[in-house]
């Protein structure tokens, strides 16, 4: 080969490593918390789905909270260098959903967050039965 041939070098970067399911879940515990979410619950449902590893379930007190709330988590997880897979819900803001693969935040009006009861589907048989006391 001779030596006047240039070779085209093609420089990738590769992704950097998404941040930790608990880092991304304490950056987003930290975004609901700073826009007053209410009744925020946190369920580890590792072993339970392949979908994600957290959910991070926060009520709002109007639409417009509900939606800030969603706003700020997705702001916040940018800081991260990630960007949600997908939100749900942003219009009518009754219910919306982030999609951060790892961690999912659902955020809710209190009577739609009643009326599916997530935390009871998600948490059906982690405590053991109660048992009345027969006399």
């Amino acid at each position: 080969m001779s030596s006047s041939s240039n070779a085209h070098v093609i420089k990738t970067v590769l992704p950097t490593p998404p941040p930790a399911a608990d880092v991304l879940l304490r950056q987003v515990r930290a975004a609901v918390e700073d826009l007053k979410a209410k009744d925020v619950v946190e369920i580890d449902v590792r072993g339970k789905t392949s979908v994600c590893d957290f959910l991070l379930i926060a009520s709002g007190t109007s639409t417009r909270h509900v939606k800030s709330i969603a706003d700020e988590a997705v702001k916040k997880v940018k800081e991260l260098d990630v960007m949600p897979l997908g939100v749900e819900g942003e219009r009518e803001a009754e219910w919306v959903l982030v999609d951060l693969g790892d961690v999912v935040l659902h955020v809710m009006l209190p009577r739609v967050r009643e009326f599916y009861a997530l935390e009871r589907l998600w948490t059906v048989g982690d405590q053991p039965p109660e048992h009345a006391d027969a006399d």
